[in-house]
């Protein structure tokens, strides 16, 4: 099956680039592209992408926006990376709290790009452990509304949750906790659904937000 992808980006050289990367792959092709984020919610209707990449910065509506609007008003979105300059943007905080899958970066090697877009296509997130960590940092945590989820997490979930922000795969996680894979996607459906997270991504940035997680 092939992966559709949408481009969406201000700066016409960036976008065909990513073109030609992606439509060299058998399993990947653009079937549309879009300069601003205003245009994106009538092309992902239109062109039902699996997948979208998302300049974070646009100058009428920045991919933040775009991602809120998306999720809040398309059935059944398609996933979302965030494309920045910089890893320690603050706008890739914000698009992630608002539900993107996960970011890259614009100098990001072509196979990493491709490797992102089956990642998220297939239901996974793109964590980068160190860069969540620091922007969360930033921010700040605190323990105000995080107790009442905190409660309902089992300690082995808890355990889970822990693994996710380092970044490891269920495999990985279940190596290290000596059970099996579908076992760890188990806890972390249950994570998801007590936290009322939409992805992992969002889940670990929660934790980090409400002190279940420190950055230190």
């Amino acid at each position: 099956m092939t992966i559709k992808v949408l481009l969406v980006d201000d700066e016409r050289l960036i976008r065909a680039g990513l073109a030609a990367i992606i439509d060299a792959e058998d399993d990947l092709a653009v079937v549309g592209e879009a300069s601003d984020g205003t245009e994106v919610p009538g092309e992902v209707r239109r062109l039902r992408p699996d997948v979208v990449l998302m300049d974070v910065r646009m100058p009428r509506l920045d991919g933040i926006q775009a991602t809120r609007h998306i999720l809040a008003t398309v059935p059944e979105p398609p996933r979302i990376i965030v494309v920045t300059t910089f890893e320690n943007d603050e706008y890739v905080y914000d698009a992630l709290k608002a539900g993107a899958n996960g970011f890259l970066l614009k100098r990001t090697r072509p196979e990493e790009i491709l490797q992102a877009i089956r990642m998220v296509a297939h239901g996974d997130s793109l964590l980068f452990p160190a860069a969540i960590r620091e922007l969360a940092g930033r921010h700040g945590t605190s323990a105000a509304g995080g107790a009442a989820w905190h409660a309902r997490l089992t300690e082995r979930e808890g355990d889970v949750l822990r693994l996710m922000a380092k970044g490891q795969s269920n495999a990985e996680i279940a190596g290290e906790l000596f059970v099996s894979p579908q076992t760890v996607k188990t806890h972390v459906g249950n994570i998801l659904a007590k936290m009322q997270a939409r992805d992992r991504t969002q889940a670990v940035i929660f934790a980090y937000e409400t002190a279940f997680i420190t950055p230190g």
